[in-house]
């Protein structure tokens, strides 16, 4: 007789279609005369059945009109002295038990209940590596003699993965053997299993137990996942990632479906939640959707709002960019009034996630936004690489406010000195120049007004105006005060004009007491930025407590904007409800000057 072990020899093959559906049906759904006469159906390992013979409970074999004609299937090869363990007659599951006569569980990493499913880490004992086992238990509700319910979740949860044989994707576990109900050497209480090569790395747990995951590498790691979603859509299958513990991360950042055979009930649309899940976890170390499984998997459920609604990932993580905080929310159905925003494909996750990660690709010279998580030790740049922020120093401010004194005064002497040459020159006067001191006021005629000048308006300090937002590159927006323009503040970049995903953004300047403003300069490379100037009572109004002076669209270079100052001001906001090229505006300085008389 052949040995049964050497028909298993050499690596487990994936099913790439080789495997008869229909064959695998019958497999699935034994006789149910034969069951109830207490056979065992069995298979060989290439899948022929003998139905000549049959093998009761006390390892007898018995002809077909033994018991009333019922059919029973056993290996070809069997002889009749040879004892075949039923299915029925195996032990329970625990770490080290035998998984047929190939595999061994070794570590039980996590369960998934609803499916019926528990997730361990064997070893197949014939090529000596370790593998992801993903075991099909018999539900309490299934625990009967005749068992129809748990066969038939059993039987279709299989055929399921005989379908997905063919697929390979680096983003999920390639499966390596199927292990149908009622196959030699399954333990009593397991109805099936789905063997797939070990993804080395950490749970999602593991990876988060630390802090949160950085915004770009967060990202980065969905990608892949969510490339193996579209695909796996496109073929009419789905993965089931929407459960925290059967996804790993790799060693170097990518998500990957680790255990398979997902529950009959999971679509396309889980598989897209499950992703806007995978990203919300990795911002905020919070799982968004079963609260179960997030007990389960050792993670923390996600917080919401009295209404029911998640929080975001921006509110509970400043710096989280805006893009993926939308495209998080998105999937995971939390969208806008209206639907808008809202991600139905994991194609389309895919493909915004791809533009994150290129345009992190494209600023990977520049020291990153710190979006509330450390450093990682192979990141290019550190946190100690950051420089010390002199940007709001007193000493700074002052010495610069005395150079501009100091400059400005200068010039009022050399136009003076000009303006009194000019006049001699045209006047024919003998008359010898006298330079009149800068400190010096020509005498007012009775009745005239004295004509009004313009000074520079001193002590300004800015921040980000974003009702709807956590602020546009807060840390960088002093540049526009700095005194100079090559140091510039820009918004981010927005997938689409203003007013899609919010109405606007603005910097509001503030003085150090009211002043009677008459002009105000912008120095913008961002051509076409269309700004509204507006008064605000304070530092911290709203939009509607505010009153709009004037509205202007930048040119490039200086755009100079007259106002009003018959009224002193405070505050200042400049509201931009335009972005100029690539949906971003950058700003390089903003200046005040206010009426002198």
């Amino acid at each position: 007789m052949p040995d049964e072990t050497s028909a298993r020899q050499g690596e487990a093959k994936p099913l790439n279609g080789q495997i008869d559906e229909r064959a695998a049906r019958t497999e699935l759904h034994p006789n149910p005369q034969a069951d109830a006469a207490g056979t065992h159906p069995s298979l060989d390992p290439a899948g022929a059945v003998d139905p000549a013979t049959a093998t009761t409970h006390d390892g007898r074999e018995q002809s077909p009109a033994a018991d009333g004609g019922a059919t029973a299937r056993v290996p070809a090869q069997t002889r009749a002295t040879e004892r075949i363990p039923a299915a029925r007659d195996a032990v329970g599951t625990a770490a080290g038990s035998p998984l047929t006569d190939r595999y061994v569980l070794r570590q039980r990493t996590g369960s998934d209940p609803s499916a019926g499913a528990e997730f361990w880490r064997a070893e197949d004992t014939v090529l000596r590596r370790p593998v992801a086992v993903t075991l099909l238990r018999r539900l309490p509700a299934d625990d009967r003699s005749d068992d129809p319910e748990g066969s038939a979740r059993a039987g279709e949860m299989i055929v399921r993965a005989l379908r997905s044989g063919c697929f390979e994707h680096p983003g999920s576990a390639r499966l390596l053997d199927v292990l149908a109900p009622g196959t030699h050497g399954l333990p009593a209480d397991v109805l099936g299993a789905a063997v797939a090569e070990w993804v080395p790395g950490r749970s999602l747990a593991e990876t988060v137990a630390d802090g949160p995951v950085r915004a770009q590498r967060a990202a980065k790691a969905v990608e892949t996942l969510a490339a193996a979603a579209t695909e796996a859509h496109q073929q009419g299958l789905v993965l089931g990632c929407d459960h925290p513990q059967r996804i790993r991360i790799t060693p170097d950042g990518r998500a990957i479906l680790a255990f398979l055979l997902p529950r009959p009930s999971v679509s396309a649309a889980d598989d897209v939640r499950g992703l806007g899940g995978l990203l919300y976890t990795l911002l905020t170390r919070r799982w968004p959707l079963s609260v179960a499984d997030a007990a389960r998997a050792g993670l923390v459920a996600a917080d919401r709002t009295p209404t029911g609604r998640l929080r975001s990932p921006a509110q509970l993580r400043p710096g989280v960019p805006l893009e993926l905080d939308t495209l998080c929310m998105g999937a995971l159905g939390q969208a806008g009034e209206g639907g808008l925003g809202r991600v139905h494909t994991a194609a389309a996750m895919h493909r915004m996630l791809a533009d994150v990660v290129a345009e992190h690709a494209d600023q990977a010279f520049f020291p990153p936004v710190h979006d509330g998580a450390p450093s990682d030790p192979d990141d290019v740049w550190q946190d100690s690489d950051r420089l010390p922020d002199t940007r709001n120093d007193p000493q700074r401010r002052r010495n610069l406010r005395v150079g501009l004194a100091v400059l400005a005064i200068g010039v009022l002497i050399v136009l003076g000195y000009l303006g009194i040459q000019v006049g001699a020159l045209f006047g024919g006067s003998s008359t010898p120049p006298v330079v009149i001191p800068p400190a010096a006021t020509a005498p007012v005629q009775q009745g005239q007004a004295p004509a009004a000048v313009a000074a520079p308006v001193q002590d300004v300090s800015v921040q980000v105006f974003d009702p709807a937002g956590d602020g546009d590159n807060a840390a960088t927006v002093d540049r526009v005060v700095d005194g100079d323009p090559s140091t510039t503040w820009s918004t981010s970049r927005y997938f689409q004009q203003f007013p899609a995903l919010k109405p606007g953004i603005g910097i509001m300047a503030s003085f150090g007491s009211p002043e009677p403003v008459s002009r105000l300069t912008i120095d913008s490379a961002s051509a076409g930025t269309v700004v509204e100037v507006r008064t605000a009572p304070t530092a911290d109004a709203t939009l509607g407590q505010t009153d709009l002076v004037r509205t202007v669209t930048l040119e490039q270079g200086e755009t100079v904007v007259p106002l009003d100052a018959a009224e002193p001001t405070g505050h200042v906001l400049l509201w931009i409800t335009g972005l100029g090229p690539g949906n971003q505006s950058e700003i390089g300085e903003i200046s005040f000057e206010r009426a002198v008389q």
